[in-house]
């Protein structure tokens, strides 16, 4: 049965530890808050009465609560303080030799008893806690920043920690409201070794100029429903603590070249350029500590493009499955007369049934009027006939995904459609550049990859390649910009912006998963609760298709050659099993009996 904790310790009143302080205060246990000096002292009580304060404003807490809350707090300088208190947990820079210091100082302070606890992001804790005599009663307790909204606690066990220690421990994350998930000493735990490596592949995607901030932190935000994108992050995280959390994981987990912090991020912590903090990072703010972004010269001009946009009336899109029938509604929704191309008339009849279904639940919920739908309807076009397209002012394929059979479509339009028709490709993974050059027209030819559901999602990337003419591209983001959606532009490179990014991380949690180091589930919730994200890896994985995810990873393998790329051996074994996920009912998950 685990011990009942009372009186807590907390070493270091920064933004973390004055929000440590504030989550025990909160639950009714006693706080001894320490700090270095008395500047640091009043620094890190300011910081807790500007919390309560807030949520006082916002009726999150009532003024009798406050005063209760801060009564159960006392502030003192020096670790003397300590001496009784059953729990002490150290919210100090994250430098090993700082922590080691603390503990080997608390050792000599606090009763046999208590339990030292690290709130350390990265480093291990089984350095820290060898630092003591007592390193069966030291433990991980990663809170989440602002540690007064986020549910989520990482618990960290070394090899030596006691399973009582581990089991104090949890109860009193429950009693704190929290969701815990325990795990062993690794780099990064669960959250930072799955995060840290999409953001320093987003700065590697920016410094390479293969995409604007602007589009990069878009692309992440639209495309797969995150709270932040990840430079916008980076500079809330600040980006000399990313500098230290990447060099550590780089360090401890193996040296993976992927966590080995990008130049640019080296460069811009030696400028200063902190982020949010400072008042600059891959931003400008209004001024240090705000979150108010402005204008700075690496801010885009309003809209895209020379001005050289062709007009387009007329759109055919050639393909009949979920995507095409997305984009057919897409576009007659926005008013342009479209002409589908599918390979018969049962295909055709079963795309327009589709589409009247989409447009009718449209109706019900009151997104469109039963006029606006009837529109939309008979502005739509039924062939089977790819001669029908000779005419037409922009060419969308959404065929099957194997560039075989994009390329002979792509051979077959040049022939077809009259000059100047701009041929797109939907594309999500496949080079658009060997579409292009299966035309004598390879300066037409650009990528508009959509998201699925085409009607709700409200990103498409637009993917130039190195033939792709001004003109072309900016047709693309006019005709994007008409169908009311968010275009980003990027270079034709494997996976774009999005799942460039995105399936990585989705492999690297297949590979955590494969390694026995934490469940689908543990993973999944520190992903949700701990970032914010909107579905965990796993649950994304069975949504999307294991075969597609394995697709795409490959693809990137093979263009990128890195070998943190290569597809995790379970993501392979689940494909070759038949286990692809919702559709066919078992992925990672059973989804039989759901």
């Amino acid at each position: 049965m685990a011990r009942e904790i009372k009186t807590v310790g907390v070493v270091g009143l920064g933004t973390m530890g004055a929000g440590i302080v504030e989550v025990f205060a909160r639950s009714g246990l006693d706080v001894v808050a320490v700090e270095v000096n008395e500047t640091a002292l009043e620094r890190g009580r300011a910081n807790l009465t500007g919390s309560t304060d807030r949520a006082v404003a916002k009726g999150k807490l009532s003024e009798q609560d406050r005063d209760a809350l801060l009564a159960r707090i006392e502030f003192h300088v020096g670790l003397a303080a300590l001496h009784s208190v059953d729990i002490v947990i150290e919210a100090v820079p994250e430098r090993l030799d700082l922590k080691r210091a603390v503990f080997a100082e608390l050792d000599q302070i606090c009763p046999p008893h208590t339990i030292f606890a690290t709130n350390t992001s990265s480093l291990s804790v089984t350095e820290i806690s060898v630092a003591t005599q007592r390193p069966n009663r030291t433990i991980g307790i990663h809170f989440f920043n602002p540690a007064t909204v986020m549910t989520l606690v990482e618990v960290i066990h070394t090899v030596v920690t006691a399973p009582d220690v581990v089991a104090d421990v949890e109860a009193l994350c429950a009693r704190l409201g929290k969701v815990d998930v325990t795990i062993s000493d690794r780099a990064g735990f669960i959250t930072n070794a799955l995060l840290f490596g999409y953001l320093n592949h987003a700065v590697t995607m920016f410094e390479g100029r293969y995409a604007t901030r602007e589009d990069i932190d878009a692309a992440m935000k639209q495309g797969c429903g995150l709270p932040m994108g990840p430079l916008a992050l980076m500079d809330l995280i600040g980006l000399d603590t990313a500098y230290e959390v990447l060099d550590t994981m780089y360090r401890r987990g193996g040296r993976d070249r992927r966590h080995a912090p990008a130049p640019l991020l080296k460069q811009m912590v030696t400028a200063g350029l902190h982020g949010r903090k400072s008042g600059r990072g891959f931003y400008t703010y209004e001024k240090p500590g705000s979150p108010v972004v402005v204008a700075d010269e690496f801010t885009p001009a309003a809209g895209r493009g020379t001005g050289a946009a062709r007009p387009v009336k007329t759109v055919g899109v050639v393909g009949s499955g979920t995507m095409a029938t997305g984009i057919i509604e897409v576009f007659a929704k926005a008013g342009y007369e479209v002409l589908s191309v599918t390979r018969g008339a049962e295909k055709s009849a079963k795309a327009c049934e589709k589409i009247k279904t989409s447009l009718n639940k449209g109706v019900v919920r009151g997104k469109l009027t039963e006029a606006e739908r009837d529109a939309a309807i008979g502005r739509i076009v039924w062939s089977t006939n790819l001669d029908h397209l000779s005419e037409v002012d922009l060419v969308v394929e959404a065929v099957v995904e194997e560039l075989s059979v994009k390329k002979a479509l792509f051979a077959s339009l040049d022939e077809i459609c009259k000059p100047g028709t701009v041929l797109a490709t939907t594309t999500s993974s496949l080079p658009v550049v060997e579409c292009a050059m299966a035309t004598q027209r390879p300066a037409d030819v650009v990528g508009l990859h959509f998201f699925n559901p085409a009607p709700v999602m409200p990103l498409v990337e637009v993917v130039s390649t190195i033939r792709t003419s001004a003109a072309t591209l900016d047709t693309a983001n006019a005709v994007v910009a008409g169908l009311g959606k968010t275009a980003v532009g990027c270079a034709d490179r494997a996976g774009f912006i999005v799942n460039a990014l995105l399936f990585p991380y989705l492999n690297d949690a297949v590979k955590m998963l494969e390694a026995s180091y934490a469940t689908a589930d543990d993973i999944d919730a520190a992903m949700k609760l701990g970032c914010g994200y909107p579905m965990g890896p796993f649950e994304l994985l069975d949504v999307v298709g294991l075969d597609v995810s394995l697709a795409i990873q490959r693809e990137l393998y093979l263009e990128l050659r890195e070998p943190g790329f290569a597809p995790a051996p379970l993501l392979e074994h689940l494909v070759t099993a038949g286990y692809l996920g919702r559709k066919t009912g078992r992925g990672f998950r059973d989804h039989t009996h759901r």
